[in-house]
């Protein structure tokens, strides 16, 4: 069986009963195994997604099929199914069972998507690299030698290796986005509160966001439009209605597009990302389309902001795990005290302790108002500059990194220059607006360069129309 290139091919093979979904899951059970040494995922579900697939091929035969009947999807490890394992990529949750499954995977299994295994990732979401996990690090398939990016780096990795249709991931300041753009994959951030958030192993609750990987943008859409929409079990989830974004890909008008000057002269941008940043706004300009230039006095604000903020509610989230109720608990503890210490110094890796480090400062009673509250103020003011660009412009375009995938341990000892790796992807998690990572292009090295594409909020669909647009005219190679 030949590599599906979207899920629209694996649709028609069923239609025209070339294949059935059991042969599809076991094409990717046996590109899972060949391609074991990515380390893409932590653990398979074959027997179940199986067993799924045979349920699924009967249903088909009765023509009582859900719309996502033949996609198989690869999910984060922060996100619950039930009976299954998840641990957030961290020793900490070891051997923790899944009570319950994700309102956005148990949307998609109602649709008859297919969960084929949970996905490697940065401990808790936290990293830009992959290298930041119990599991070990996923090697790039572009270059083995490079990053996926993180933190979602094994959902893109398996999009990329053609291990499942699409995945799963989940976005906090760019964990969709940044390894989209280093693999050379399609990546979205949803706006915040679209996709429910039940059932996710929290990080930063106020930033935390189901994101989707596909080859295509018709895919994403499909299942963002699965999985998006109102859920009682998250306080916190939209009641706005969610369009069908697959069926409104049609792109026709002109538009008008606002690039950061920040972003694309900065120092910081390597000269390729640059250069094929600006050759798209170029070609829009030829297209007819409205292409300015505007400053974003903020965006020296925006990652201070940003990790001021996310690691101080990484701070409060993480302090559930404790040794006592699940998860890993320290051999060494001779009284209860000791047993709180050793479980959660023994349990977190050297990122997550840093950041619940951070954090529990920036909260504490002496720095509270300096810091969180502070950066409080100033993400309203980053949110209301940006939200106000989106109702003059339709579109923000900026290049999603600042780099393409750099080398394994390359930026291990450095941390401040790990966090800027989020420099570009940040604005849009700290405002809360939709943002989509598109290939475009490749440097001189032949490894992907990512544009990112920002429009205001629960504007999917224009964003993925838009998105199609490029990716379909060729605007963006």
């Amino acid at each position: 069986m030949e590599k599906f290139r979207s899920f629209d091919e694996i649709k028609k093979s069923l239609e025209n009963k070339e294949t059935n979904c059991k042969a599809i899951v076991n094409h990717y059970l046996k590109n899972i195994e060949t391609k074991a040494h990515l380390n893409a995922f932590v653990e398979v579900y074959g027997p179940s997604a199986l067993k799924q697939a045979e349920a699924i091929d009967t249903k088909i035969e009765n023509g009582k099929a859900g719309k996502l009947a033949g996609m198989v999807v690869g999910i984060k490890d922060v996100l619950c199914y039930q009976g299954n394992t998840a641990n957030a990529s961290s020793k900490i949750l070891e051997g923790f069972e899944s009570q319950f499954t994700a309102t956005a995977i148990q949307r998609l299994i109602d649709e008859d998507a297919i969960i084929i295994g949970r996905l490697n990732c940065d401990e808790f979401g936290m990293g830009s690299s992959n290298e930041n996990s119990v599991h070990g690090k996923v090697l790039n398939p572009v270059d083995e030698s490079r990053v996926p990016g993180g933190s979602s780096g094994g959902s893109a990795v398996a999009v990329k290796a053609n291990l499942c249709t699409v995945s799963l991931g989940t976005d906090t300041g760019g964990s969709v986005r940044q390894p989209a753009a280093f693999t050379g994959v399609i990546g979205i951030k949803p706006t915040y509160s679209r996709v429910s958030r039940f059932g996710l192993i929290a990080y930063a609750s106020s930033f935390d966001t189901i994101g989707v990987f596909s080859n295509n943008v018709e895919d994403n859409a499909l299942v963002l439009e699965t999985m998006a929409g109102p859920d009682d079990y998250d306080s916190t989830s939209s009641r706005k209605p969610v369009p069908a974004y697959s069926g409104l890909l049609h792109f026709d008008k002109p538009a008008k597009i606002a690039y950061l000057k920040e972003t694309v002269h900065s120092e910081a941008v390597q000269p390729e990302i640059k250069q094929h940043t600006l050759n798209v706004l170029e070609k829009l300009k030829n297209e007819g389309h409205e292409v300015e230039e505007v400053n974003f006095p903020l965006l020296d604000y925006v990652l201070p902001t940003y990790y001021i903020l996310t690691t101080a509610e990484a701070s409060s989230n993480l302090s559930r795990f404790d040794g006592v109720k699940y998860g890993y608990r320290s051999p060494n503890a001779h009284n209860l005290e000791s047993m709180y210490k050793l479980s959660r110094s023994e349990g977190f890796g050297e990122e997550v302790k840093r950041r619940i480090m951070l954090g529990t400062f920036v909260l504490s009673a002496s720095y509270y108002d300096a810091y969180f509250t502070k950066a409080q103020k100033v993400r309203r003011l980053i949110k209301g500059f940006t939200e106000d660009l989106l109702t003059k412009f339709d579109y923000i375009v900026l290049p999603t990194t600042p780099s393409t995938a750099f080398k394994f341990g390359e930026h291990s000892n450095d941390p401040v220059a790990m966090y800027l790796e989020d420099l570009f992807t940040v604005q849009a998690s700290v405002s809360g607006v939709p943002s989509i990572s598109i290939p475009n292009g490749k440097d001189k090295e032949g490894l992907p360069i990512g544009l990112q594409i920002m429009a205001n909020s629960f504007k999917e669909a224009e964003l993925y129309a838009f998105a199609n647009y490029l990716t379909r005219s060729g605007i963006n190679e």
